[in-house]
């Protein structure tokens, strides 16, 4: 058999590769049924359920022709780059990294950093609107996870909340 689209393909084995993953790693937790869910059920009905999907997408770029066959273009490493970069700032600026003496900078500015940067992945980037949306999430965030969970993060970097 052949493929006949290999982005569908490959994005097919990715979805199953993964789904797979988390259902394996979901059996060190208790599964339970589903009258008493464990803390494994959910991850591991979701990553079968993703692993399912994972090998119908393989199976359609196997069957479905495609005009030109869907090749796999080149590695978007800026966006990647950007993306993984953005997210690990997140981390750092919210935790702090105590062995380089960085505190903690807060979910605000965390949230700032995150936006800004993962915003220059793309083709455009407008200061003035990622400022906006940062400050909307911003925003949202703050209302979801500190007024209405009332989660303990901290907001503000320690020099500022004192």
């Amino acid at each position: 058999m052949r493929i006949k689209s290999q982005a569908d393909f490959f994005s097919g084995v990715m979805f199953t590769t993964v789904g797979g993953a988390f259902a394996i790693g979901a059996t060190t937790y208790t599964i339970g049924d589903g009258a008493r869910m464990g803390p494994g059920y959910f991850p591991l009905m979701l990553g079968i359920l993703l692993a399912v999907l994972g090998a119908i997408i393989m199976f359609q770029a196997m069957v479905v022709e495609t005009n030109d066959g869907d090749p796999i273009g080149k590695w978007a490493w800026k966006p990647l780059a950007f993306v993984l970069g953005a997210n690990l700032a997140f981390g750092v600026l919210l935790g702090g990294l105590p062995s380089i003496g960085l505190p903690a900078m807060g979910m605000i500015i965390a949230i700032y950093a995150l936006t800004i940067i993962s915003s220059m992945a793309g083709e455009h980037f407008k200061l003035r609107d990622v400022l906006i949306l940062a400050t909307i999430l911003a925003a949202g965030s703050y209302v979801a996870f500190i007024w209405a969970l009332k989660l303990q993060i901290q907001v503000w970097p320690t020099f500022i909340s004192g």
